[in-house]
């Protein structure tokens, strides 16, 4: 009975639909036939003076001109007869458009009854099926304002002008015709004006694989624009040979061939008004216009586009990307050749997304560079550049700026049970440092022990929130190697989610035009409404990343003075593996700016790190955006307090802390207990055994030793990181052996150790970084003005003018210096005056500092 009931409403439904669809035939015959008697198609004169309603303007934010579009339907549309065109081409564009062209009366009922039922279904119009007839129809003869409607009425129209088209023109002429108006991206009408514009070469010389990709474009071509987007436009390279296949056009055999053919990609750009001013900007702005507006309301509609660019911000980093390139490219200095060749620029203004720069390479024209691809919206490795994203994360799950991270060797097992193993960019380990210093100093080993303790879903949740969607929300795609750029990124998003941190947390989505206006639209000029700022951050979370990124002193150990300005600016280097790309990203509240260099290609660069390649750009786009504006610091929101900690460890102050330094934590994570990381020990610094009571204190001097964990001690004893002696002196020195029965056979602190834990009484100024007898490698890379050591010395209430040595010379007034390192091995020493004017000098320390190799 149920089944029985259940069939009566099936049928009751089918034949409701039949019905529907039956009355929208009807009334769509009825809408042709009026139209077809109501509806002339307009002569040739009409038709020109209908469709160019004026060439659209691009214009910067300022009002100077970037760009007066080309009438599409004038001379410059270059118009070709099918004998000048590649029969591959015309195949293609059959194959994909229209199948049945030379059989159909320019409809195709099928299509029609197809794309009717699909609305029917959907309750609004979302399919067509259209004919080339019909496409012409639409983009030829129909309004501009007009042709981008979904509506019956226009359907209508539509198939009833191509009915008309059929009557009076051959199959041929409607497909030249065709052929030679429709719009291609980039502003190009025709295959002529396509393929020179993506190939350099006349219709007629397209061979197969060229040919299929210009075909895949009407359908969308910003998204399929082979510049910007070239695995989307490959793949719809595919999908047009797949399609010639099926038309019997090509075998499978010729559709693989051509599907795996390196194109290469060149513009003949010589007619009058072809290359705009900050061309790669103008560009992207059409395309998005062409895909929401249409691309014949863009080009025929008389529009006036006032954009988000500054162009004299834009001339300002054009020069400093050539200036760059061309000095690492050049040999006049006698330096080689650094094998790079492209590199992009993004200016963004961080309030609101605004794009004030953007240069997609150092020269348009270059076919050698792929110049015409734009490198600011291509996908790349990030390198260091995405880990500000993971230390924001695990600042959300409640580690701090002081929250230490072991900087040793570590292995890690991935999903798939391989073991990673990461490096640092100098193959060097530097032991714990704090999270500042980790992100500060740029650390390969803590980044990945950071993300391995965050998770991958949380670093891929944090990029989605800062608007990056190019990784995409499936972590099995990647490793614990997703930290230091193993995804892939665009500058124009990187540089995006930059803006959240320089803005207090919020998420901004770049955008490229302030107001429009247009006959075809209307006579007032409108805004362009884009997303405005949302949360993506705390506040709190967004200053820390801010302040660790500005801080000048963490940084200076592996950067030195390379990224300072004329003001506090945060900044982050990226560098991948094989010197493929390099990048800096950096902001202030006013204005971030993100560099790429590397090249199109993806061929290895010659040891050019994000220091020596991105960094001179960054800094002179910098300082050009900052012009006018006064320095403004980041504004410490509610909720961040500053506390005094033990430099290291990142705990309270105790009475053996050999250092303290402030530190801002948010309000709720300060640390709660005094250091116990360090312990001071009375040692015979002769014999290297720790002073029993009654030993000889002339013999002895007090030293500090930092405790490690476990894991920790095997990088200690190969860096010479002084340890806490394992053996206790004999009770007389005379007496030659030494016991060992308290000692921790696990290497750890011995039993009973915490009673030579005394005060600063014989030892009051101490070198406490770097220890003594550490080996520091010159990293290759990165210049040698720019490496430099921290020393750092430990002194008591009473010590003052403290002033530390390295090899006799004063090097810093101060408890803390960064000295410029030299290859050799050297030696270092603190000098301080004590409450009586006495000076007191520390024990020396001796390092050791190797060259490249």
């Amino acid at each position: 009975m149920a089944q029985r009931s259940t069939g009566k409403r099936l049928g009751r439904f089918f034949r409701m639909t039949v019905r529907a669809a039956g009355a929208g035939a009807v009334v769509l015959t009825l809408l042709c036939v009026w139209l077809w008697v109501s509806t002339d198609l307009p002569s040739p004169d009409r038709l020109r003076a209908r469709a160019a309603l004026g060439a659209t303007r691009v214009l910067d934010r300022n009002g100077r001109l970037l760009y007066s579009a080309p009438d599409p339907l004038g001379a410059q549309r270059r118009p070709v007869s099918l004998s000048q065109m590649s029969p591959s081409l015309i195949q293609a564009t059959l194959a994909v458009e229209d199948a049945g062209f030379y059989t159909n009366p320019g409809v195709d009922l099928r299509g029609i009854v197809r794309a009717l039922w699909q609305n029917l279904q959907h309750g609004r119009i979302v399919a067509g099926g259209s004919t080339i007839t019909q496409q012409l129809a639409r983009s030829f003869l129909i309004d501009p304002s007009l042709a981008q409607e979904r509506s019956l009425e226009r359907k209508a129209r539509e198939i009833a002008l191509a009915l008309k088209l059929t009557m009076v023109l051959s199959k041929d002429e409607i497909l030249e015709l065709y052929l030679n108006q429709t719009y291609y991206g980039a502003m190009s009408y025709g295959v002529e004006a396509a393929s020179q514009r993506f190939f350099g070469k006349p219709a007629r010389d397209l061979d197969l694989a060229e040919a299929a990709l210009i075909a895949g474009l009407p359908q969308a071509p910003s998204r399929y624009d082979p510049f910007s987007n070239p695995a989307a436009a490959r793949a719809r390279q595919r999908d047009v040979l797949a399609a010639m296949v099926r038309a019997g056009f090509i075998t499978p055999a010729e559709a693989e061939s051509a599907a795996g053919e390196l194109l290469q990609f060149r513009s003949n750009c010589t007619m009058p008004g072809c290359l705009p001013r900050a061309p790669h900007f103008v560009f992207f702005v059409l395309d998005h216009l062409a895909a929401e507006l249409g691309p014949d309301a863009v080009a025929r509609g008389g529009l006036t586009i006032t954009t988000t660019l500054d162009l004299g911000l834009q001339e300002a980093a054009e020069l400093a990307l050539r200036r760059q390139i061309a000095a690492l490219t050049s040999s006049l200095d006698g330096s080689p050749d650094r094998r790079v060749r492209n590199g992009a620029v993004v200016v963004l203004d961080p309030r609101d997304g605004a794009i004030l720069a953007m240069v997609g390479s150092p020269d348009f024209t270059n076919n050698a560079i792929q110049g015409e691809v734009n490198a600011a919206l291509a996908l790349r490795q990030p390198g260091s550049a995405i880990k500000p994203l993971t230390y924001a994360a695990a600042l959300e799950q409640g580690w701090t700026p002081a929250t230490t991270i072991l900087d040793v060797p570590a292995a890690f097992t991935d999903a798939q049970g391989r073991i990673y193993a990461p490096q640092n960019y100098d193959r060097t380990f530097y032991g714990p440092l704090s999270l500042r210093e980790a992100l500060a100093t740029s650390s390969n080993v803590a980044a990945v022990r950071t993300l391995d303790f965050v998770g991958i879903p949380a670093l891929l949740d944090i990029a989605s929130r800062l608007g990056i969607v190019s990784l995409g929300n499936e972590p099995g795609r990647f490793g614990l190697a997703l930290t230091l750029g193993g995804g892939e990124v665009t500058l124009l998003e990187l540089t995006g989610a930059y803006a959240a941190f320089a803005n207090g947390g919020m998420r901004v989505t770049p955008y490229a035009v302030r107001e429009i206006s247009g006959a075809s639209l209307s006579e007032s000029p409108a805004p362009i409404t884009h997303g405005a700022p949302s949360p993506a951050l705390d506040p709190q979370i967004a200053y820390l990343i801010s302040d660790i990124l500005s801080d000048r002193y963490a940084r200076m150990r592996a950067f030195g003075g390379a990224l300072d300005i004329d003001r506090p600016a945060a900044v982050k280097t990226g560098t991948t593996t094989d010197w493929r790309d390099n990048w800096t990203i950096g902001y202030t509240p006013d204005r971030v700016v993100g560099v790429w260099i590397g090249n199109a290609d993806g061929r290895s660069m010659e040891a050019v790190s994000g220091v020596t390649g991105a960094a001179p750009v960054w800094r002179q786009v910098m300082l050009a955006a900052h012009e006018g504006l006064p320095p403004r610091a980041f504004v410490r929101p509610p909720g961040i307090v500053e506390v005094t900690i033990c430099a290291e460890g990142g705990l309270l102050p105790s009475p053996v802390c050999p250092a303290t330094r402030l530190e801002r934590f948010i309000d709720g994570t300060v640390p709660q207990r005094p250091d116990d990381t360090h312990v001071m020990v009375r040692v015979d610094p002769v014999r290297e055994c720790r002073a029993p009571d009654g030993y000889p204190q002339a013999r002895t001097m007090l030293r500090i030793y930092r405790l490690l964990p476990p894991e920790a001690e095997p990088w200690a004893l190969n860096a010479g990181v002084p340890r806490p002696p394992r053996t206790v002196c004999s009770p007389s020195p005379d007496i030659a052996g030494e016991r060992r029965d308290d000692a921790d056979p696990a290497g750890g602190i011995p039993m009973g150790m915490e009673t030579n834990v005394s005060s600063w009484q014989s030892s009051p100024l101490l070198i406490t970084s770097p220890a003594h007898g550490a080996v520091f490698a010159m990293s290759q890379g990165v210049p040698l003005e720019h490496q430099r050591i921290a020393i750092t010395a430990g002194a008591t209430m009473e010590i003052a003018e403290v002033t530390v040595f390295v090899n006799g010379e004063p090097v810093a007034a101060a408890q803390r210096a960064f000295w410029q390192a030299q290859p050799g091995i050297h030696r270092v020493w603190a000098e301080g005056r004590d409450a009586g004017g006495r000076v007191v000098r520390s024990p020396v320390v001796e390092f050791e500092v190797r060259s490249v190799p």
